[in-house]
C-alpha cells in the first residue's frame, strides 16, 4: 500500500521521537504530546450513558473501573491514567461537541473506546485532521480499517461485514434455500451488516433475501417492521439492531408466533442486557457470532482470565451486572490501552501511540476466545478478525463449529 502524506508525517514524527528518546529520559518525557505529565496520562472517551443506546453505557463504566484498578496498582510506568468519559447520548452532534472539548479543552493524549458507528463517523475526519489517535473504537464498521486515508483511527470490534459473512457462510452450508428477512438500523452500522451479508451470499443474495426493513434510533418501537417482515414469508431473520430494539424484536417475533431461524448481531448479544429483558425463553435458538468469553457461561469458570475478571468485577464494579457481556468489552479495551502504554514506554507522543497500535503481534488478550489473537500492522488496522458461532439454549450461548475469519 502506498502511504499518503499524513502517514508519512506520522513516520517522520516517530523518527523525531526516537532521536529525542536517545538523548535521555528527560527529553523523552518532554517530547510527550498534550495530556502527559510526569505523573499522569489523560485519555478521553464518549459513551451513551443516556439515550436510545444507553445499554452500552456500562462499557464506559467498566473501562473507568479497569483504570481505577490500574491506578491503585501504581499506574503505567509511574503515571496514573486520568480517564475522562463523557456522555454523548448516542447523538452525533453531541459527540462532536464532547470530542472537541476533550481535544481542545481537556487536551487528552488520545481517544479510546468511543462507542457507536454514527457517533464515531461524525468525528472521524476531525480527529484525523487534528492528529489525535482515535483508537480501540468501539464499533465494527469497516471504515476504521483505512490506514491510508485515516491513519489516526483504529477499531476494536470484529468488523460488521466480516461478522455478516460468517452468517452467510453458515446459511449457504446449512440452509441454502433460506428466505431471509433483514431488520437493520438506518445508518452506516446497519448498512455495513447488510452489505456484508449480501457479499457473503454472493450471487444467491437476490434470491435468498426476500425482505428488508429499517428503523431509526429515534423510533419508539420496531413492531410494525417485524409484522411486515413476517408477512414476506421469510423463514430466516437477520436482526441487525442495537440493544433496545434487539430486545423488542426478540419479544415481538415470539409474541406473533413467527418462528424463523433468528440470527442476532454480536453487538446486541449480551445475555444480561438484551436476552434477559427480552425473555430468556423467547431467546432460545437465536444464533450469533462471538469472539470473547461470556461471564455467564460456566464453561469458562476455571480459566485464569475469567477468575481475574470476576475478582476485578466484584472489587471495582460491584454495582454492575456480572452477566452483562458488554462489560467484557470495557475490560478488554481497558486492558488494551494499558498494554499500548506499556509498549510506548516514555515516548508518549501521539505518533508513537499510533506506531505501537499498528504493531500488535499475536497478542493473547484476556477474555478472548481460546485461539483468538490480536494482530495489526501499518497497512492492516483490523485488530480482531475472527469469530465463532453460538446458539442460545435458554441460559447461555453454546459455541459450535470452528473459529472463522481471516
Amino acid at each position: 500500500m502506498r502511504l499518503n502524506g499524513l502517514w508519512k508525517a506520522i513516520a517522520a514524527a516517530i523518527v523525531a521521537s526516537a532521536m529525542l528518546a536517545a538523548c535521555g529520559k528527560e527529553q523523552a518525557t518532554t517530547n510527550a504530546d498534550p495530556g502527559v505529565t510526569d505523573t499522569e496520562i489523560k485519555i478521553g472517551s464518549t459513551n451513551p450513558y443516556s439515550g436510545p443506546a444507553s445499554a452500552y453505557g456500562t462499557i464506559g463504566r467498566a473501562e473507568t473501573a479497569y483504570f481505577k484498578m490500574i491506578n491503585d496498582e501504581g499506574g503505567v510506568n509511574g503515571r496514573k491514567i486520568n480517564f475522562i468519559s463523557l456522555d454523548d447520548g448516542y447523538s452525533p452532534p453531541r459527540t462532536v461537541e464532547q470530542v472537541r472539548k476533550l481535544v481542545e479543552e481537556d487536551k487528552v493524549l488520545f481517544l479510546a473506546g468511543t462507542l457507536g458507528t454514527p457517533t464515531n463517523t461524525a468525528i472521524h475526519k476531525y480527529v484525523n485532521q487534528q492528529g489525535v489517535p482515535h483508537i480501540f473504537v468501539n464499533t465494527g464498521a469497516s471504515k476504521w480499517d483505512d490506514p491510508e486515508h485515516f491513519p489516526w483511527t483504529m477499531g476494536w470490534n470484529l468488523s460488521y461485514p466480516n461478522e455478516a459473512k460468517i452468517y452467510a457462510q453458515y446459511l449457504l452450508k446449512n440452509k441454502p434455500d433460506a428466505k431471509i428477512a433483514i431488520l437493520y438500523q438506518n445508518d452506516d452500522y446497519g448498512k455495513d451488516y447488510v452489505h456484508g451479508l449480501k457479499a457473503g451470499l454472493g450471487d444467491k443474495a437476490d434470491s435468498m433475501i426476500v425482505a428488508e426493513a429499517s428503523y431509526e434510533v429515534t423510533d419508539p418501537t420496531i413492531d410494525s417492521q417485524i409484522v411486515s417482515l413476517q408477512a414476506s414469508g421469510a423463514d430466516t431473520f437477520f436482526n441487525v439492531t442495537t440493544p433496545k430494539f434487539a430486545a423488542q424484536a426478540i419479544r415481538k417475533v415470539y409474541d406473533i408466533g413467527w418462528k424463523p431461524l433468528h440470527i442476532l448481531n454480536n453487538v446486541s448479544s449480551s445475555v444480561g442486557a438484551v436476552l434477559a429483558p427480552a425473555g430468556l425463553d423467547k431467546s432460545v435458538g437465536i444464533i450469533t457470532a462471538v469472539y470473547f468469553k461470556d461471564p455467564s457461561d460456566p464453561q469458562w469458570a476455571d480459566y485464569p482470565d475469567m477468575k481475574a475478571y470476576k475478582e476485578w468485577f466484584q472489587k471495582y464494579y460491584p454495582e454492575g451486572d456480572i452477566n452483562d457481556a458488554f462489560n467484557v468489552a470495557g475490560y478488554s479495551i481497558g486492558w488494551g490501552v494499558v498494554e499500548l502504554l506499556k509498549k510506548a514506554g516514555n515516548d508518549l507522543s501521539r505518533a508513537n501511540i499510533m506506531k505501537q497500535m499498528a504493531s500488535f503481534k499475536d497478542v493473547e488478550a484476556p477474555m478472548m476466545l481460546p485461539g483468538m489473537k490480536w494482530n495489526t500492522s501499518p497497512t492492516d488496522f483490523a485488530l480482531i478478525e475472527s469469530g465463532q458461532l453460538a446458539r442460545f439454549d435458554g441460559k447461555k450461548w453454546v459455541l459450535f463449529g470452528e473459529i472463522i475469519g481471516n
